[in-house]
């Protein structure tokens, strides 16, 4: 990548903003927003989510420009938005582009998305983001950005680190050398597909760490939740076909611990609300930001069908979200869940 070339991010949420002024310690950075008005405040105001930006970053709501100015593009959109986006971009790109994700959820592709709850999932339909990118674009060297990346913590410019998780050593280097800075350390790790997988499945422990801190219950069953819904979490990763050793590092318990005990994590504050009372729809209606964990309990729901997984805590999460389940209930049931060993994965 020239010295002089600016580095991509399709997404202004929260999080791509917020890695966008990272980016700016080291490189031009251009922004992309289909928000036309949004690009003109930014371009006039440098300010966004309440965050001053630099200078070196500059807003377009053209994909074309940014495809072409920019060799190496991070796609930070919801992972519902994901496959469109790539749809979007893909006419523009070429096999020398690199393309980093920083999206922690699934594509549902091949079957009728409308209802996940209803409609019969396989894992030929889930796609990770890396599977999407590869399958729409002629772009061979992917990787994601992963690991514990609370938004507001990066904004408010306290310290923290991240994984950068590829095949290729050149996209594990460069991702490196563009966001490295004395606020954000970035590790390595060739687990694709894990430090996917564990991105995406925490989300769902976060909600219901939320949840019981919402009914007042203490950090006593809140780690003994965390604990067993990261052992769940290696359980789909080994049946999807990754290895543990993602889930161990920085993209899995690191992240797990970040997004499932903050109050700035959209899932921990998710379950936290429900815990509190609060409908379901009525909070996905007043959250400014999708909380990826409702529609990954959905899609991980189907693959432990598929896989004949035994993941209660998943199980209980996804009846207390979508079935109204008893709390009392639920929490009785695991407490007394007939687990065999502590640990059964090494």
């Amino acid at each position: 990548m020239q010295s002089n070339q600016p580095v991509g991010i399709v997404g202004a949420g929260s999080f791509g903003t917020a890695i966008a002024n990272l980016l700016s310690y080291n490189t031009e950075v251009l922004l992309f927003s289909r928000q036309a008005a949004l690009v003109d405040k930014i371009n006039q105001q440098h300010t966004h989510f309440d965050l001053q930006l630099s200078e070196r970053v500059r807003a377009t709501n053209d994909i074309e420009e940014l495809a072409q100015k920019c060799k190496l593009i991070f796609p930070i959109v919801p992972s519902v938005n994901f496959r469109e986006m790539v749809r979007s971009i893909a006419p523009y790109l070429r096999p020398n582009h690199i393309l980093i994700h920083g999206t922690k959820g699934f594509d549902v592709h091949g079957t009728e998305e409308g209802d996940l709850q209803s409609t019969r999932i396989k894992r030929e339909h889930v796609y990770t983001m890396s599977e999407v990118i590869q399958e729409l674009s002629t772009v061979v060297r992917v990787g994601c950005l992963s690991g514990p990346n609370l938004a507001r913590e990066i904004m408010d410019g306290q310290p923290t680190a991240t994984v950068i998780a590829s095949k290729f050593d050149e996209v594990i280097s460069l991702g490196k050398k563009v966001l490295s800075s004395k606020h954000f350390h970035v590790f390595g790790n060739y687990d694709l597909l894990g430090a996917e997988l564990a991105g995406a499945l925490k989300n769902m422990i976060a909600i219901g760490s939320g949840l019981l801190k919402g009914k007042g219950l203490g950090k006593n069953i809140q780690a003994m939740l965390i604990t067993r819904g990261w052992t769940e979490m290696i359980y789909f990763g080994k049946a999807m076909g990754a290895t543990s050793k993602a889930f161990f590092g920085t993209a899995g318990i690191g992240d797990l611990v970040a997004t499932a005990t903050s109050k700035n994590s959209r899932n921990f504050t998710f379950g936290y609300r429900l815990g509190q009372g609060e409908k379901v729809e009525d909070i996905k209606k007043t959250m400014p930001e999708l909380a990826e964990g409702v529609r990954t309990l959905q899609i991980a729901k189907h693959l432990a069908q598929e896989y004949n997984l035994k993941v209660p805590i998943t199980e209980m999460l996804y009846n207390l979200v979508f079935h109204d389940y008893d709390f009392d209930r639920v929490i009785d049931f695991l407490m007394t869940y007939p687990y065999d060993v502590d640990v059964d994965f090494l």
